[in-house]
């Protein structure tokens, strides 16, 4: 499994179908959301565990998934970042 982050925006008007999509899908996925809504930024934000990008953009509402944007997530060890350094010295 592979991470993703996701951000979905949505207007305001769009914001309780948004949020009803999700919890349709499990209160495990509204869990992994977090929400700027009340600050005005309707958005969501979440990391998700997938084997694909299309399988993590299947976690995203339908209506949503044109306007949404994934990242697949990695992480660095400290050995790759030195390496990292030594091929651009």
């Amino acid at each position: 499994m592979e991470k993703y982050f996701i951000e979905s925006p949505h207007t305001q008007q769009e914001c309780l179908r948004a949020l009803d999509e999700i919890l349709a899908n499990g209160p495990e996925l509204l869990a992994r959301y977090e929400w700027g809504c009340m600050a005005g930024d309707h958005t969501g934000y979440a990391i998700v565990e997938a084997r694909s990008e299309t399988e993590a953009k299947e976690t995203i509402p339908d209506f949503l998934r044109g306007k949404a944007r994934t990242v697949k997530l990695n992480k660095f060890t400290p050995e790759q970042i030195r390496e990292f350094h030594k091929k651009v010295a």
